[in-house]
């Protein structure tokens, strides 16, 4: 009898591959959890915009003039409220440039070399040329093993992005983004225009909801409309004029969220206030030198997100410093200097220090940084 060759059987479907998508369908149902806030609060301003424009203006008012003065100022502040927000949720997060990712050869000599002092001397011969001052609390070079580089000052790891952001302050539920060096300015807009957006309506209304209240209107359809607005309304001024006042403070200080709960800490020691230049500098980080710009939610913050001026007390030797400071320092050994060149984008913020002025302009002819923040943008792979 002839046998005949059976067939080989199918091979076995990978033994990870429906717990694979079962990781899969979940990453995309947190995706779509994670839009609720933000849908809440775009239904809370529809139905204001529908309440205050309908409701109070157009049924309720009866003096043109007041009617008028009302709508205009009121599409106003609800167009930079808007625009603010929009440009907070959809600014995409500024990761660290490829200069601050391994090179094949260091992520190989670091997946070598044992945990320790080994490893460090690979980090340190990476960030060699690198802008870096701060450190890790055990005075490590700080390094992500998820994203393979390392990190620039005030960089940080967010686990719900899973990428480091740049000058990460928060990861914002309300606008699902992490809100960092890109969208920072966008951010404190948001919550000035939403403040006076909530206190515009809260005065303008509060006559009617008084009338309503005690009686003195009919009882119409409006009556429920403006008295929940002024209520919703005067509820979240006293939320967002905390959380105004905080981001002001820390803009003052130049400061974010994570940094005051964990100070940075440099070579020489920990210092709460090494990136604060006082508060005129300060503010020009943020919102940039033109203050036609100030208030419009267009990016105009100075840098580019991976160095940032300090005040360093003490010199890093692990950093190469340039003779003026070396000079200075030989002066007056309290004196504040940069430990390196600063990128061209923020150094003319030092140049009010006679010192700096003519020693940080010729050291950072070798740098090469970002162009414009706003359009370079790395992603993580």
């Amino acid at each position: 009898m002839r046998c005949e060759k059976m067939a080989a059987p199918p091979p076995p479907p990978p033994p990870g591959g429906s717990a694979g998508a079962c990781m899969g369908l979940r990453r995309r149902c947190q995706r779509l959890l994670y839009w609720v806030p933000v849908l809440f609060i775009s239904s809370i301003l529809c139905w204001s915009y529908y309440a205050y424009v309908t409701q109070l203006c157009l049924l309720t008012m009866t003096n043109i003039g007041e009617k008028v003065v009302c709508l205009v100022a009121y599409h106003i502040f609800f167009m930079l409220f808007v625009w603010s927000y929009w440009k907070t949720i959809f600014t995409l997060p500024m990761n660290p440039s490829k200069e601050f990712h391994l090179s094949y050869s260091d992520k190989e000599s670091l997946e070598r070399e044992p945990r320790g002092e080994s490893q460090q001397e690979v980090l340190r011969r990476a960030a060699k040329d690198l802008p870096i001052y701060t450190r890790t609390m055990s005075g490590a070079i700080r390094y992500c093993d998820r994203c393979h580089l390392v990190k620039p000052d005030r960089c940080h790891h967010c686990s719900v992005c899973d990428k480091c952001i740049l000058k990460m302050d928060h990861h914002c539920p309300w606008v699902n983004n992490c809100v960092g060096f890109s969208n920072y300015k966008f951010f404190l807009l948001f919550l000035a225009y939403s403040l006076l957006y909530c206190l515009f309506i809260a005065a303008t209304d509060l006559q009617y909801f008084i009338k309503f209240w005690t009686n003195g209107l009919p009882d119409t359809q409006a009556k429920f409309h403006i008295m929940f607005l002024f209520f919703a309304a005067a509820m979240f001024s006293v939320s967002l004029s905390s959380l105004f006042g905080y981001h002001c403070w820390l803009v003052s200080k130049n400061k974010s969220t994570l940094e005051v709960f964990r100070a940075p800490i440099f070579r020489h020691r920990t210092d709460k206030n090494g990136f604060s230049l006082g508060f005129s500098k300060n503010l020009r980080q943020v919102f940039g030198d033109e203050k036609k710009y100030w208030l419009v939610p267009v990016f105009s913050s100075l840098g580019d997100g991976c160095s940032f001026p300090t005040c360093l007390v003490n010199q890093d030797p692990e950093q190469a410093s340039t003779p003026g400071a070396l000079n200075s320092t030989s002066k007056n050994e309290n004196h504040l200097f940069p430990a390196k060149p600063l990128r061209d984008s923020q150094s003319h913020l030092l140049t009010d220090t006679p010192s700096w002025s003519e020693t940080s302009g010729k050291a950072e002819k070798g740098k090469v940084g970002m162009s414009n923040p706003a359009l370079t943008m790395e992603n993580e792979t």
